[in-house]
């Protein structure tokens, strides 16, 4: 298995061969990036600023100005809270083609605790006018949106996480930009998650199949835009929305669900996220369990949620 942060280094590792133009930025970042290998292959196509997300933000956005495709890869608690005014303003007020890449998101990063958790980047990246968020959960996923996004010249934040994950897809499935994936049909109720917990859905919606309770598992890589069409399609052919997410409960993915929703197809919709508080520190499983955020806790919660009915 891979992390999703190697992939994002395998996939511009080869692309730059080709492309003159990629340039990647670090903050002091390249070894939690898993980008040593970018960096010794082509050193004229990095820049490394030092712990000043600010500043590596800036420069991005000046590189991108001149022709350069810029990523800029931080850790995203850093990269999401620091430099949010330098997001604002000089990427996506400005329009650049910088990509913003978040590593070790969400409680990737354990038991070092909150101060490195990025927890309300949903909620930052997609209240900034011009700027697309994507959280990718697997290999393959990280992989086609990587090449998508080198292909086009406008700003877009990703968060991955910092462990190696399963691969939920084969790799035959069709990949569309700012379309949502279903990892699973079902008609009893709609499983809605975005990111690394998206594994955990699966994990559910498995449980659930063994008890005879058909779970549709929605991959909602693409929060924004988001996909209000795969929204309201489950909204009318199953009973029910959870969401799932690693991400605090104000402003994510639930919220964003239950608007589109809300303003056009009413339905029941719950939302599994980390709590608003500091979460405990630990291993990511860990914290997953406590917080019923696993595929066992997921399981549960939705058999509580049909139930409710």
């Amino acid at each position: 298995m891979k992390s999703n942060k190697q992939i994002i280094n395998d996939v511009l590792l080869d692309s730059a061969a080709v492309d003159k133009n990629i340039v990647v930025l670090f903050s002091d970042s390249r070894g939690s990036a898993s980008m040593n290998s970018f960096a010794e292959k082509f050193p004229a196509q990095v820049v490394e600023v030092g712990i000043a997300e600010q500043n590596l933000v800036s420069i991005a956005a000046g590189l991108a100005s001149c022709g350069k495709k810029s990523f800029a890869i931080s850790p995203a608690a850093f990269l999401s809270a620091r430099s949010m005014e330098q997001i604002k303003v000089d990427v996506a007020y400005s329009n650049t083609n910088v990509k913003l890449i978040g590593i070790s998101g969400g409680i990737s990063y354990g038991g070092i605790g909150a101060t490195h958790h990025a927890t309300n980047d949903i909620a930052a990246m997609a209240s900034i006018h011009g700027l697309r968020v994507y959280f990718p959960s697997d290999n393959f996923l990280t992989e086609k949106l990587i090449r998508a996004l080198l292909e086009d010249n406008l700003p877009a934040y990703v968060r991955v996480g910092r462990n190696p994950v399963e691969n939920i897809y084969s790799g035959g499935e069709n990949f569309q930009l700012d379309k949502a994936m279903t990892v699973f049909e079902g008609e009893d109720v709609t499983i809605i998650s975005c990111g690394e917990l998206v594994q955990n859905a699966v994990k559910a919606a498995a449980i659930l199949f063994d008890e005879n309770i058909s779970a549709r598992v929605i991959d909602m890589y693409c929060l924004k835009p988001i996909d209000k069409e795969i929204i309201l399609k489950a909204a009318r052919e199953t009973k029910g929305i959870i969401t799932v997410e690693e991400h605090s409960p104000f402003g994510g993915l639930g919220a964003m669900v239950a608007q589109v929703t809300a303003e056009n197809y009413p339905v029941k919709v719950l939302n599994l996220s980390l709590p608003d508080a500091p979460v405990i520190p630990g291993e990511p499983d860990e914290v997953f369990k406590y917080y019923g955020l696993d595929g066992e806790g997921i399981a549960e919660t939705v058999k509580k949620f049909l139930g409710d009915d």
